[in-house]
């Protein structure tokens, strides 16, 4: 009788210790379920506007009331997440090269929060020029890019997301996007410019 009490003392007693035990447990690395649209494009044409590319159908071109003509959003609701694109014409050398620098100013303040960034020169079949500028890590962006003559044309595009997620949980749905904005990209013309 005596050992059986030992015993279940003995037991409780382990029981309890167990119990307190908090050691943590890792979960398993997982991202939320995303439902990708299908990949259709709309042409973006406006008479004002000397360019037109091909932008995702899931988007939706939004205006900037009081600004630049040619200043917009290509917002994609499914993912709360806009390219901010706006046009600037180019009169002389010296404004070209402020815009590139502007372009540069920004890209290294997103950079100091960001773990790495990459520079990419953009030269599409329809013989346009840039710089695409990408971020990993927790950085305001992942995405910049500019395209220009120039001479006559600045094109600048930023891509941002208005969701506080992880950097890690955003990485399918930015790797998604980012195909798309590589498709503005590469169907991006000057109007009147090659037979346009």
């Amino acid at each position: 009788m005596k050992i059986a009490a030992y015993f279940l003392l003995i037991m409780g007693v382990a029981g309890i210790v167990a119990c307190q035990d908090k050691t943590p447990i890792p979960k398993p690395r997982a991202y939320p379920k995303i439902h990708f649209p299908e990949r259709t494009y709309n042409t973006y044409e406006d008479p004002a506007c000397p360019f037109s590319f091909k932008y995702p159908a899931y988007a939706e071109i939004r205006l900037k009331e009081g600004s630049e003509i040619c200043w917009f959003d290509l917002y994609m609701p499914a993912f709360e997440a806009r390219l901010h694109c706006s046009y600037v014409p180019v009169t002389s050398r010296a404004e070209y090269q402020d815009l590139v620098r502007d372009a540069f100013v920004i890209a290294y303040k997103i950079n100091e929060r960001a773990n790495y960034m990459e520079e990419s020169l953009i030269r599409t079949e329809k013989g346009i020029g840039g710089l695409a500028m990408t971020w990993t890590g927790p950085a305001a962006s992942p995405m910049h890019f500019y395209l220009t003559d120039t001479t006559s044309h600045f094109f600048k595009a930023a891509l941002y997301f208005d969701a506080k997620v992880q950097p890690d949980s955003l990485a399918p749905i930015v790797e998604f996007v980012k195909q798309d904005v590589q498709h503005v990209i590469r169907t991006f013309v000057w109007k009147n410019e090659g037979g346009e």
